[in-house]
């Protein structure tokens, strides 16, 4: 355009650990400290180490993350290096502008007029011209790009806490894909507007701005001509790249994240797709996903090859037309070949913004569109929201009361109906009946994971929704059908909810469960890391990694989700007697696939048909001859 032209990982050096489990390494030695030599290498180290705000800062599971959120909040959240950034935007500005100028002045008054010194003064300025527009630039682009790592890095952190306070029925209904795609492509997108794509829109602005104060000062005849023969047919085509862009860029936008959902759920059920030799059809499903993507490119592509050479063509014969009228000039001494080579300079400035605006339009468009994308996903708002008055519950003994409950995962489909159960505190509640029925239902609405669409649930006389999240769910435990076991040692899952409970504690609930076994023959004890969700271990022994991490919590009221229903005879014979350590003395919710489970509780309901159809223990139900009875006869025949 000129005459110039114009993350790495961080690692924590700790201290001393202690000499325990926890300070362990792979070899099995423990870890004896940093060598006395190394201590001044490790603390340089430690004090060039980024700043990545307070590790202690607490969680808002009430606040509002809102879809407020625009490309200036981004900039003005950080006005020291906004400020600096534009001031070295201003001075490179400047600075670009000063060749032709000086260009001129050489031609003129160096060389025309037989004056060295003149072109040896315009030479000298014409190179510290370029080296402080160089030290500008970087200036610049240093500013800059802090300026959007901070940004970004705010955002991320809003979508990631926006995303922990959504409720369960949005991860129900979006893909996880999609969700990656606004954490990833759409922020990335957003921090290349950032990092360059501003700044050099607003150089190139002021560039066309500074020219054309120019270009009327040298000539206003020539100036206008230029404007007449450039703004119209300019004004036209972007318009139309305007308007074809918008609907170009979010449609690419859309293509992404469908990308993203498909490769996720390819990957997830890699171990099916395997199994059910599905890999060719899934390519060829792929390949239209990513064709999909392609053509939205291709669409893209396209109208950015019209409207580039477009707005060039004009541009070149605009400089030919004022080159014929400015040599006529020059030939009638009403202009100097000097003012007329700094206008042509100073015309080729004028249009290089063009076209670099051009490719910044582009740049614009891709973050217009993330950041539509994620205003939508920030503005999405919760279904279980803490209210702003809600009190902390106090320690309970577990009475629990369904209060004329109805629930439906679809406003006009009810999974529940008028549902009334009232639960003792002490006492462990097994929930059967068929599929479909409900049963998961009860347990997820006592977990508030879902609010009723009418009715109560209390525990202890407190309406669920008058009482703090974090203070309901520290006092009740779940372990649901298919457990989840994060990336991280033994230890990290089974103290996931008590992440401070000492080793001592940890032990008891290994022991508790009967993991002892599994947690000696590991390699390095509580120490060993797990595979991905816990794949290097077996399926009972990750539902007693569950129970653990349950035990360990100490809650008041526990709800499992059919903790047996897909383990082997052995390892549900090790899982029931680690549920005996677990539900002694604790109110408990059992939603029961077997009926073996079922019968080892102390009452049991049947749930269908929208709603409860029969509770009482075992016995009881077996001589009412109902429904259960016949359950227990058709399991009992095939057992």
């Amino acid at each position: 355009m000129t005459m110039f032209g114009g993350g790495f990982g961080g690692f924590n050096v700790g201290g001393r650990p202690t000499m325990g489990a926890a300070g362990r390494k792979g070899n099995g030695l423990p870890f004896s400290g940093i060598p006395e030599d190394l201590q001044a290498g490790v603390a340089k180290l430690e004090s060039r180490e980024p700043d990545h705000g307070d590790p202690g800062v607490t969680f808002d599971p009430s606040g509002d993350s809102g879809g407020r959120i625009s490309l200036s909040r981004l900039l003005i959240g950080r006005p020291g290096l906004l400020l600096a950034a534009s001031v070295a935007i201003l001075v490179e500005t400047l600075l670009l502008q000063a060749g032709p100028y000086l260009v001129q002045v050489g031609i003129d008054h160096g060389m025309a007029a037989g004056n060295l010194r003149v072109l040896i003064i315009a030479t000298i300025c014409f190179v510290a011209a370029v080296l402080l527009t160089g030290l500008a630039t970087a200036i610049r682009m240093r500013k800059s790009g802090l300026l959007a790592a901070a940004a970004t890095r705010d955002l991320r952190i809003r979508i990631f806490a926006h995303l922990q306070r959504m409720s369960l029925d949005y991860y129900t209904r979006e893909k996880a894909g999609v969700t990656m795609t606004r954490m990833t492509s759409d922020v990335e997108s957003l921090q290349n507007l950032l990092q360059d794509g501003f700044a050099q829109f607003l150089i190139q602005g002021l560039t066309m701005v500074v020219v054309t104060g120019v270009l009327f000062h040298y000539n206003a005849t020539l100036a206008l001509i230029t404007l007449v023969l450039v703004v119209p047919p300019l004004t036209i085509a972007s318009l139309w790249f305007r308007h074809a862009a918008d609907r170009g860029y979010n449609r690419q936008r859309d293509a992404i994240a469908a990308m993203f959902a498909d490769l996720a759920e390819s990957l997830n059920g890699v171990r099916v797709v395997t199994a059910h030799n599905r890999q060719d059809r899934n390519v060829v499903a792929h390949r239209e996903v990513v064709g999909g993507y392609r053509d939205a490119n291709d669409f893209t592509g396209r109208i950015n090859a019209i409207y580039g050479p477009g707005t060039s063509v004009i541009g070149l014969i605009a400089m030919a037309v004022l080159l014929l009228i400015g040599g006529r000039m020059v030939l009638r001494g009403t202009l100097t070949i000097g003012e007329l080579t700094a206008f042509v300079l100073y015309i080729n400035s004028f249009f290089q913004p063009v076209q670099q605006l051009v490719q910044l339009y582009t740049q614009y468009q891709q973050g217009k569109a993330a950041i539509g994308k994620i205003r939508g996903l920030l503005a999405t708002s919760s279904s279980v929201v803490e209210s702003p008055t809600a009190s902390v519950l106090p320690p309970v003994r577990g009475e629990i009361v369904f209060d004329d409950v109805t629930f439906g995962y679809l406003p006009d489909r009810p999974v529940l109906e008028g549902v009334t159960l009232r639960i003792e505190p002490g006492e462990t509640v097994a929930c059967v009946g068929p599929t479909g029925a409900g049963k998961s239902t009860l347990a997820k609405l006592v977990t508030r994971f879902y609010d009723p669409s009418s009715g109560r649930i209390l525990i202890d006389g407190h309406d669920l929704r008058d009482v703090t999240l974090s203070s309901l769910r520290k006092q009740i435990g779940v372990v649901p059908q298919e457990p989840f076991l994060f990336a991280g040692t033994l230890r990290d899952n089974i103290a996931f909810a008590r992440p401070e409970a000492t080793d001592e504690e940890v032990w008891a609930a290994v022991d508790a469960v009967g993991l002892r076994d599994l947690v000696e023959r590991s390699p390095e004890g509580l120490d060993t890391p797990l595979h991905e969700r816990g794949q290097s271990v077996s399926s009972g022994e990750r539902q007693l990694l569950a129970l653990a991490r349950a035990f360990l919590a100490e809650p008041r009221v526990v709800v499992l989700d059919e903790a047996t229903s897909s383990l082997d005879l052995r390892s549900e014979l090790r899982v029931e007697a680690a549920l005996d350590a677990l539900l002694e003395g604790r109110t408990a919710i059992l939603v029961a696939h077997r009926l073996s489970t079922a019968m080892r509780a102390d009452r049991i309901i049947v749930v269908d048909d929208h709603r409860i159809i029969e509770t009482g223990s075992h016995d009881e139900l077996i001589a009412a001859g109902g429904r259960y009875a016949d359950m227990f006869a058709t399991w009992a025949a095939h057992s």
